[in-house]
């Protein structure tokens, strides 16, 4: 099974390879099924998805190898916490830009780098900006964030974000109409993640109301989110 840490983190079930749609990462995709890419570096914006992908690795290989999902960004973490890690299989670490400019975090990270090359496991680290402008303060981490495959991670246009709305959907059985969907993309946040999370809120309440996702019942429930 897959390794987790003992820190409340888990993967969401819906972050798999299956359910994540975005035709202009073909390169990349290929690249994470690659076990012979141990170093990947993947950047780009809020929201494009890369903490899908990285919890999409480990559910993949849950059942043979050994991974953990580690989020940068949650609060309480210590610099600590990579020791070891490069026992794992696969470390897929999100959001690295979080401990730029802290000297125990980029020490504690350039060690762990070494060691889990040393061991011959797979890296992959995401940022919201590629390595070169990354403010890493210790040079040789920095050196070695730009060691790899790098890879852009092209964000969704408006079509795409209908596509894979009504996809997400789609797998979780709920009708949503093209109506529906077009009402969305102009009153809610244009951002997939939070598009996501506010489809299942709105399944959640079609259910306890017995009602189909149609434009005035989504409307009347974003009025009550203000």
């Amino acid at each position: 099974m897959a390794q987790q840490l003992p820190l409340n983190v888990r993967l969401r079930a819906n972050a798999t390879f299956e359910n994540f749609y975005n035709p202009s990462n073909e390169q990349l995709l290929a690249a994470l099924h690659d076990p012979c890419e141990t170093f990947i570096f993947i950047w780009g914006s809020v929201g494009s998805g890369k903490t899908h992908l990285l919890q999409a690795v480990c559910h993949a290989i849950a059942e043979s190898r050994t991974s953990a999902y580690v989020p940068l960004g949650m609060a309480g973490l210590a610099p600590s916490m990579l020791e070891g890690l490069e026992q794992l299989d696969v470390v897929c670490v999100d959001d690295v830009q979080m401990v730029a400019k802290e000297p125990s975090w980029e020490t504690a990270f350039f060690h762990f780098y070494n060691r889990i090359r040393d061991a011959g496991h797979r890296l992959i680290v995401t940022a919201d900006v590629s390595p070169v402008r990354l403010t890493i303060g210790l040079p040789d981490l920095l050196t070695r964030l730009s060691w790899g495959s790098v890879y852009q991670l092209q964000s969704l246009d408006d079509s795409g974000k209908r596509h894979a709305l009504q996809q997400r959907a789609r797998e979780q059985g709920i009708e949503l109409s093209d109506e529906v969907v077009s009402y969305l993309l102009r009153r809610y946040s244009r951002n997939p993640g939070s598009l996501f999370e506010l489809l299942d809120r709105l399944d959640e309440a079609s259910l306890v109301a017995q009602k189909r996702l149609t434009v005035p019942f989504v409307s009347r429930f974003l009025d009550q989110l203000v």
